[in-house]
């Protein structure tokens, strides 16, 4: 058996990455634990996860120009990540009333209701739902 365990998303800041994604999304931290740079400088390994979910995100702070340059365009402008929820509408609502920021009004789909939205550090996301 293979799963995906956990996927990165380079921000710039770790406190407010967590505020955002488990106030503002309803993520759990998962983990926040002190770690080290390959080259010995301090770090965290921080992983938040939707509530019940198994595959994590990693939070990790960008170290240096070029990651800083990948913060928010990890996926050069697309959507790179979809969270799908069991009650759309409810979850719509509380992100909006959370703060985030949606580029567009929901829409119905063939394969359910669907809105993109931004992360903390601007990446695209597809919220769905039925």
């Amino acid at each position: 058996m293979a799963f995906l365990q956990l996927t990165a998303i380079i921000v710039d800041d770790y406190d407010e990455a967590i505020a955002f994604f488990t106030e503002a999304l309803g993520f759990e931290l998962a983990e926040d634990s002190p770690s080290r740079t390959n080259d010995g400088r301090p770090k965290r390994w921080v992983v938040v996860r939707p509530p019940g979910g198994e595959t994590g995100l990693l939070l990790a702070r960008a170290d240096g120009d070029r990651q800083a340059g990948a913060v928010g365009d990890q996926h050069a402008g697309r959507v790179g990540f979809f969270l799908r929820v069991d009650d759309f509408a409810a979850s719509y609502e509380r992100m909006r009333a959370a703060g985030v920021e949606f580029l567009g009004e929901p829409r119905t789909e063939p394969y359910g209701q669907v809105v993109v939205f931004r992360d903390i550090a601007g990446n695209r996301w597809d919220l769905l739902g039925s």
